[in-house]
C-alpha cells in the first residue's frame, strides 16, 4: 500500500507542535543560559557535587533542546526529499522509487524518534529529574522468589548499560540457597528517577521451578522500589537521637568474609522504623554517609507521599497505589511478559530479561500521564 505522504508529514507537524509546547524551547532557552552562567562560576568548582549536579542538568537541557530544533528540520527535509521524489519519477520512475524508499525510511526513523522525545517531555514532576535508588525485596515463594530478586536486580543493570548510564550496588543482602534478599543500587543519569520510578511495585514470575526437584510450576514475587537520590539543597535534617546505627563485617555470598574490619552499617530511623544497610564502600565511614543519603532519600519520598494522600484525602479521592501487582513474566506454559496497567506485553521473555525494557517504561510513563490528568 503506497504511503500517503501528506497524512504522515501532517502527523509528525502535529505531534512536533505538541512537544514544543510541553518543552517550553523559550523556558528552556533561559535554563541554558542561567546554568552556563552558574557552571562559568570560579566559585561552584569548590562543591564538586554541585559542580556536577549543575553541569549534569546544563548537559540534558541542552541535549533536550538540540533533539526538538532537529526534528523540525528533519520533518522539513523529508517534506523536501517526497517533493524531489515526485518530480523525479515524473522523468525517471526508478530514480523516482529510491528516493521514495529513502523518504519512508526517514519517515520511520523521525516517527520513532519523536515518539521517544514525547515520552521525555512528560517528566515533569518534582523530582524526576534526579539520580534513583533502587531497592529489590524478594517476597512469596521461597528461594525462588530470592532467586528472582537477582534476575530482577540483573535486568535493570542490562537496561542501564544499554543506555551507558553508571550505576553502583550499594548494598545485596545474599540468601542462604541461591539468589537474594535484597539489593540497593543507584542510577545515575539525568531523569534517571523519573524513567525508572513507574517500574514501582510487585512483579511476579511464573515458571518451572529449578530448584523443584519434581519439576513443578511455581510462581514468585518480588518488590521494587524507586526513590529519588538526595540533594543538598533538600535538607532533611535527621536527628542523632532519632538513629540506631550497628556495624558488621561486609560480606559476600555464601557468608564468605569481604572484609576483615566492622566497616558495613546498618542505620535504622527509630521513629518510622525505615532501615538501611550498606556495604559497598571499603570504610565505616564511607557506608555510614552513603546510608545517611539513602535514609534521607526514603524519608523525602515518604514526605512527598503524605503530602500526596493528603491532598487525595481532601479532594475525597483515595486510591491504592497504581505500582502494586505491576507486571506479570510468564515462562510456562506459554513466554510472555505483561504490563498490568497499561497491557503492553511481548513475547519476547529473554529480551526483557537482558534489559529490553524501554517499550514498558515508556508505556508506563505514558499511561502515568493519562491517570495524573483524570485527577487533575
Amino acid at each position: 500500500m503506497a504511503t500517503d505522504y501528506n497524512v504522515e508529514i501532517d502527523k509528525l507537524r502535529r505531534t512536533y507542535t505538541q512537544i514544543e509546547a510541553v518543552t517550553d524551547v523559550p523556558k528552556l532557552t533561559e535554563l541554558i543560559e542561567k546554568l552556563t552562567e552558574e557552571s562559568s562560576n570560579p566559585e561552584l568548582w569548590n562543591d564538586p557535587e554541585a559542580a556536577q549536579a549543575v553541569t549534569s542538568k546544563l548537559s540534558h537541557a541542552k541535549s533536550v533542546l538540540e533533539k526538538v530544533e532537529q526534528m523540525k528540520s528533519r520533518i522539513e527535509d523529508i517534506e523536501t526529499l517526497v517533493e524531489m521524489a515526485q518530480e523525479e519519477s515524473v522523468t525517471d520512475a526508478d530514480a523516482g522509487a529510491e528516493l521514495f524508499a529513502e523518504a519512508d525510511e526517514e519517515l520511520a526513523k523521525v516517527s520513532a524518534s519523536l515518539a521517544d522525545l514525547e515520552v521525555k517531555t512528560l517528566l515533569s514532576g518534582e523530582y524526576d529529574e534526579r539520580n534513583a535508588v533502587v531497592t529489590i525485596r524478594s517476597g512469596a515463594g521461597g528461594v525462588d522468589a530470592a532467586d528472582w530478586a537477582q534476575m530482577l536486580q540483573r535486568m535493570y543493570l542490562r537496561w542501564a548499560e544499554r543506555h551507558g548510564y553508571a550505576t553502583k550496588v550499594m548494598d545485596t543482602s545474599y540468601a542462604e540457597e541461591a539468589g537474594i534478599k535484597s539489593t540497593t543500587f543507584e542510577v545515575s543519569a539525568p531523569y534517571a528517577y523519573g524513567t525508572l520510578s513507574v517500574e514501582a511495585g510487585t512483579h511476579r514470575l511464573v515458571r518451572i521451578s529449578p530448584f523443584d526437584n519434581q519439576g513443578r510450576r511455581q510462581t514468585s514475587f518480588a518488590a521494587v522500589e524507586v526513590i529519588p537520590l538526595i540533594e543538598t539543597t533538600d535538607h532533611i535534617e535527621i536527628p542523632e537521637s532519632e538513629l540506631k546505627i550497628d556495624v558488621f563485617r561486609s560480606s559476600g555470598p555464601g557468608g564468605q568474609s569481604v572484609n576483615t574490619t566492622d566497616s558495613a552499617v546498618r542505620m535504622t530511623h527509630i521513629p518510622t522504623g525505615i532501615v538501611v544497610s550498606m556495604q559497598d564502600e571499603k570504610s565505616q565511614i564511607q557506608n555510614r554517609a552513603s546510608a545517611l543519603r539513602v535514609l534521607q532519600s526514603r524519608l523525602l519520598q515518604l514526605r512527598h507521599e503524605e503530602e500526596q494522600a493528603k491532598k487525595k484525602e481532601l479532594a475525597g479521592d483515595v486510591k491504592a497505589s497504581w505500582g502494586d501487582q505491576m507486571r506479570s513474566y510468564v515462562l510456562h506454559p506459554y513466554q510472555m511478559v505483561k504490563d498490568l496497567r497499561t497491557n503492553y506485553e511481548v513475547g519476547n521473555t529473554d529480551s526483557v530479561f537482558d534489559g529490553d525494557l524501554d517499550g514498558f517504561i515508556d508505556a508506563g510513563i505514558r499511561w502515568r500521564h493519562g491517570q495524573l490528568a483524570q485527577e487533575q
